[in-house]
């Protein structure tokens, strides 16, 4: 096979992204990690509000870097004609407009998708946001966890008689960018047989939804005999599937199938428990939960150790894992292995460790190199080498405060 022409799966792809924060620019990440031109349009006078967030070093954020590399960076005002302007000329040139305003925003700014659709009817255009462009909660201010609590994903985290718990990591809103990419990339394939573009409505409250693999189904067939909510450390229909104490950390089991229950019998040397009465079938189990859990977590305990436990269920291929921290994730060497776990370089801030790129593709085997911009950094090169303004223009709108930029 000879040298691949292209850089990766969307090389050539024009992305022009207003968004900020996590969800939207998770959603253009991921294009330019797999090779899209993403120009990111950020609002005078400060930009996008991550550039803001922890950990802060010299002014430069670590947080911004990891949600934006990849991406050539303008900052212009556009409140007003001049800025405007240049953001409709960039709608002319792009294949895809992403935007995670609040809804109504971009239409009240001058560029809805009536606007781009008559600039650009090839344009597909992606809005992302809390709750959806239109419904009662649309107009609502919106973040992760609130989409988690409507979803009714905050309600089945915590002990039966204590308070619901919130996992403190963006899940919502990195799944929200996540589903974004995969509709834009299906539109565009669309756009390719069809030469149409077309209006993109995700939100982070219907992908939240959709995590319910059982809860919803479960209510709605039984006619709210049966109503899941939080059960714990434990699952609420399948048993063995939990926390369980170990000697110095707690490990997950997940083996509610009949055959992995009788092989965490054989691990714990009790093989006589997969024929017990009490334990038989998985509703047997979930009847005596607690019963189950005491002899499991015995077991733990009677152990040398941790990783003698674990042995032990490995050999004989009992589902299972160690609750790692963030530390011990991060130097995992699975993770480092397949570069889940990877170290990046920035100007600023120098080498740290961010979160790999999740999709593999075989005829691109290696991964981009992707810096995130300064404020404004590129607002001379993709103003004249993008849109061929000539560069007296674009010092004068520099000099009007039309275009921004930044050393962080």
């Amino acid at each position: 096979m000879g040298a691949n022409p292209h850089r990766h799966v969307l090389d050539g792809y024009k992305v022009l992204d207003f968004t900020q924060i996590v969800a939207g620019p998770t959603c253009t990440l991921m294009m330019a990690e797999m090779g899209a031109e993403v120009i990111k349009l950020e609002m005078a006078p400060a930009g996008d509000p991550a550039r803001g967030a922890q950990i802060l070093i010299n002014g430069r954020s670590g947080y911004f870097v990891q949600h934006n590399r990849g991406k050539r960076g303008i900052c212009v005002n556009l409140k007003t004609p001049e800025g405007l302007a240049i953001a409709k000329d960039l709608v002319r040139k792009v294949d895809v407009v992403v935007e995670n305003f609040a809804p109504g925003v971009i239409k009240r700014l001058g560029l809805g998708y009536d606007t781009v659709r008559e600039l650009n009817p090839r344009a597909v255009m992606c809005s992302i946001s809390a709750f959806g462009q239109d419904g009662p909660l649309a107009h609502e201010p919106g973040f992760d966890y609130l989409g988690a609590a409507y979803a009714g994903i905050v309600s089945m985290g915590g002990e039966p008689d204590g308070a619901p718990y919130v996992i403190m990591s963006a899940i919502g809103d990195v799944s929200t960018g996540a589903h974004a990419m995969g509709a834009i990339c299906a539109a565009l394939l669309y756009r390719e047989r069809t030469g149409q573009g077309q209006y993109l409505d995700l939100s982070l409250l219907d992908t939240y939804f959709h995590y319910h693999e059982a809860a919803v189904e479960t209510y709605s067939l039984t006619k709210g005999a049966i109503s899941p909510t939080r059960s714990g450390l434990h699952s609420w229909y399948a048993v063995p599937a939990g926390l369980f104490k170990a000697r110095d950390r707690y490990i997950i089991i997940i083996a509610p199938l009949d055959h992995q229950f009788a092989g965490l019998c054989r691990a714990m040397n009790r093989p006589e428990l997969a024929q017990d009465p009490r334990f038989k079938l998985n509703a047997d189990r979930l009847k005596n939960l607690k019963e189950l859990v005491a002899i499991i977590e015995g077991w733990f305990q009677s152990m040398p150790s941790d990783d003698a436990s674990m042995a032990a269920l490995k050999e004989y291929r009992v589902p299972h894992a160690p609750v790692l921290s963030v530390a011990e994730a991060t130097q995992h060497p699975h993770l480092r292995q397949r570069g889940t776990v990877r170290t990046v370089h920035d100007r600023i801030l120098g080498d740290f460790d961010v979160p790999g790129f999740a999709l593999r593709f075989s005829n691109f085997p290696d991964r981009l190199e992707l810096h995130a911009p300064m404020l404004g950094e590129h607002n001379r090169e993709v103003l004249t080498g993008f849109l061929g303004y000539p560069p007296e223009r674009v010092e004068q709108l520099q000099q009007a405060g039309i275009l921004r930029s930044g050393t962080a």
